[in-house]
């Protein structure tokens, strides 16, 4: 094949692995020859005689909320554009678990991608000092970490409630083990404060749309006329519980999201931060490709701040103390 389209062994074989090192009309030419002939690369025997896998992995707590399909997409999607594929593990919001398949999967891939990892700080950092991890969600000293903070979008939202009128604001958290559970609740609790804002906050550990709509009455049964979640579907299980109860929103309570998951499928559509997850993806998976031949990755830290996204469950406050039993 290389004879036939006049260029050395090694670029057809960089076209396959680093495709990222020759000029995309080169990479075109070789692919499509490659098509031509039927010509698949087998990455084991690659891995033999290269010392590369060809494969990053991926782990994540919980693969059915909304948040974790675009950013496996966009993974997937960088991954392939370095030539490597993508495994994909569950933990399922175990730490064991979570710990087992980084030992597990380390030694079969280039590296890993570890997303909000549920993992002690301690035990995350010596695995990081023995594999190669890149962390999407966790802030741990001494590792590389790519964050998306919500600090910035929080505060935009809680000056945009508070120039609506509201004075109550609650916090409706999620998973206890979260980075961005903490992060998030902190910004609230620390802006509320500086804008005089009554603050309150509430936690649904499971993260659950159910566990969210059970809680929603609650949360408006002690004054609240503003709610700030976690993430879109506690904001979606608030808005269910909110609806059975007859609470109108944005008319009686105003409530944002974050992650902009599923903003566009409630009704009315939610207003929510809005994080560029592919950007944070591309960061981090270029941290596990740029020195693949060494042993662990460079202590880094990078942030992609988000942005509030208005849509239609904000509005003006309104006291309905009917609700306050």
């Amino acid at each position: 094949m290389a004879s036939q389209l006049g260029v050395a062994p090694s670029t057809v074989s960089r076209a396959f692995t680093r495709p990222d090192l020759l000029r995309p009309d080169t990479v075109d030419r070789v692919l499509a020859a490659a098509k031509a002939v039927g010509y698949v690369p087998n990455n084991n025997a690659r891995a033999l005689s290269t010392g590369r896998a060809g494969a990053i992995g991926l782990i994540v707590p919980d693969i059915a909320n909304p948040f974790f399909p675009p950013l496996i997409r966009a993974a997937q999607n960088h991954a392939s554009a370095a030539g490597l594929s993508v495994f994909l593990a569950d933990s399922d919001e175990d730490a064991e678990r979570e710990e087992r398949l980084i030992i597990a999967m380390a030694p079969q891939v280039e590296g890993l991608l570890v997303v909000s990892s549920r993992l002690p700080s301690t035990r995350l950092r010596e695995l990081a000092g023995r594999y190669r991890l890149a962390l999407i969600n966790r802030d741990v000293a001494g590792t590389f970490r790519v964050l998306l903070d919500a600090t910035s979008a929080i505060r935009a939202a809680l000056n945009h409630l508070k120039e609506l009128g509201h004075t109550r604001i609650a916090y409706v958290g999620g998973p206890e083990r979260s980075w961005s559970n903490r992060q998030r609740r902190g910004a609230v609790e620390v802006t509320a404060r500086q804008l005089g804002l009554h603050f309150t906050s509430y936690g649904v550990p499971p993260g659950t749309y159910e566990a969210a709509k059970a809680l929603s009455r609650t949360v408006v049964g002690k004054g609240a006329t503003g709610v700030i979640a976690f993430d879109d579907v506690l904001a979606h299980g608030l808005m269910g519980g909110f609806a059975e109860e007859r609470i109108d929103v944005p008319g009686d309570v105003s409530i944002i999201g974050c992650d902009d998951a599923l903003a566009t499928q409630t009704f009315p559509a939610l207003s929510t931060i809005s994080f560029n997850v592919a950007d944070a993806t591309s960061a981090a998976i270029h941290g596990l490709t740029e020195h693949p031949s060494d042993a662990t990755l460079p202590t880094a830290r990078i942030t992609f701040d988000g942005t509030l996204v208005l849509r239609g469950t904000t509005g003006p406050a309104r006291e309905y103390s009917a609700f306050r039993k």
